[in-house]
């Protein structure tokens, strides 16, 4: 039986705590907050995205950064091993559209408290407003904590589980990168991810909440497409977000912080350029007699209207029937070809998660344990280890948080 200390009241922390007292340790979970799951309380808009229910590939898949890291891990605590600990735990769950798995109750409070009720049912010791100042290490292995209070806590192991650098106010201050780097290890750049987007044209301002649904986003370095996905974005005053964005910027962040990309809309992706060009065809048909400002209303929302005007070239007084073919064909382009030049990511303070980390290759993938200093383990998103939306992220915690807690005897 070991005495293990587990920094972070997170997701991955609980998870790892529930595991370690599982295997019959003497677990400890510090938290420097008043309560535990804070960042997990407003996940998912406040309904908490426990997971994802899709099959293995498709969760190897929407990992961004080291998926292959997570090949043990995610094997030995499945999507379905977590749906089920759920479940056992008091806490019913419902699986929605693009697999989403959440509380049946659609609150993330009743996913805390299932996990609460889980840590005392195995007698672990939670310390709240307990804030770690430092990790001290004898030779190369953990030896105690030392609190902002002064107060030291001596153990066999140390979990660290502070999460990342998104949403400050949960407590995701960056502690675990301090402590990892003071023991010698490598922390990858930390970059906002899944964060809405900036865009250079002042139009975009125009469009503030407008959401457009069903269509498909390409984000461009020159020539070369770096992303390319079908649904659901917003416009902002500032630029772009809703789920199409997220996930974009997950794939070209880093890219993004070196130069402007080009994000491509296609407005009608359901159409051809041949069947657009026989719709607006159409349209314009019907209202030849019109101004051409008038006569585009049923092609988008009235919001949209104005700035597909004023993009398309064609003077908005100018009669329907006198419009050129060459004046349609662009209009058609730019309908395919929505252009919009993505600037910068938003702040951390709007990320869902952070992107970058402690070196997954001084990681044991198996046990979580530090490959320079014994007694210490990472799990969750203080390690560099990133995904798409739809409860790949908080699988990460889990499966890295119970394969710490279960390494240790």
């Amino acid at each position: 039986m070991s005495k293990v200390l587990v920094i972070g009241g997170g997701a991955a922390g609980m998870f790892a705590a529930i595991a370690a007292a599982e295997n019959g340790n003497e677990v400890f979970l510090y938290e420097k907050n008043e309560k535990l799951g804070k960042k997990l309380f407003i996940t998912g808009k406040g309904r908490c995205n426990l997971t994802n229910a899709c099959d293995m590939d498709t969760l190897f898949a929407s990992v961004v950064s080291n998926p292959r890291f997570l090949y043990s891990s995610f094997y030995n605590y499945t999507n379905q091993d977590v749906i089920a600990f759920f479940e056992k735990a008091g806490v019913a769950t419902k699986t929605e559209r693009g697999g989403r798995v959440f509380p049946d109750s659609d609150h993330s409070s009743d996913v805390i408290k299932g996990l609460e009720r889980e840590l005392k049912r195995r007698n672990v010791k939670v310390k709240l407003h307990a804030e770690v100042k430092d990790i001290k290490v004898r030779g190369e292995r953990f030896e105690k904590l030392i609190f902002t209070d002064g107060n030291e806590a001596e153990g066999d192991c140390c979990i660290v589980a502070t999460g990342g650098l998104s949403y400050k106010t949960t407590g995701s201050t960056g502690d675990g990168y301090r402590f990892a780097e003071t023991m010698g290890h490598t922390i990858r750049p930390c970059i906002p991810s899944l964060v809405p987007v900036e865009t250079k044209e002042l139009w975009v301002s125009e469009l503030q909440g407008l959401s457009l649904r069903n269509v498909e986003v390409t984000v461009r370095d020159g020539q070369k497409k770096l992303y390319q996905e079908f649904g659901e974005m917003l416009f902002t005053h500032y630029g772009v977000s809703g789920p199409l964005l997220l996930s974009a910027s997950s794939r070209v962040g880093r890219k993004l912080m070196e130069k402007s990309l080009t994000l491509e809309i296609d407005l009608k992706p359901a159409l051809d350029e041949e069947a657009l060009h026989r719709r607006v065809l159409r349209d314009f048909e019907e209202n030849q007699n019109r101004q051409f400002k008038n006569a585009v209303g049923r092609l988008f929302p009235a919001k949209l209207v104005p700035v597909m005007i004023q993009l398309s070239g064609i003077p908005p007084e100018k009669k329907v029937h006198v419009i050129s073919r060459e004046e349609r064909n662009a209009f058609v382009h730019l309908i395919k070809h929505f252009k919009v030049t993505l600037t910068k990511l938003r702040g951390f303070d709007e990320a869902i998660i952070t992107k970058g980390g402690i070196s997954t290759k001084e990681i044991n993938p198996k046990t979580m344990e530090s490959k320079r200093i014994k007694g210490i383990y990472f799990a969750g998103e203080v390690l560099d280890l990133d995904a798409l939306t739809g409860g790949f992220n908080l699988q990460i915690a889990w499966s890295t948080g119970y394969a710490a807690g279960k390494s240790i005897e």
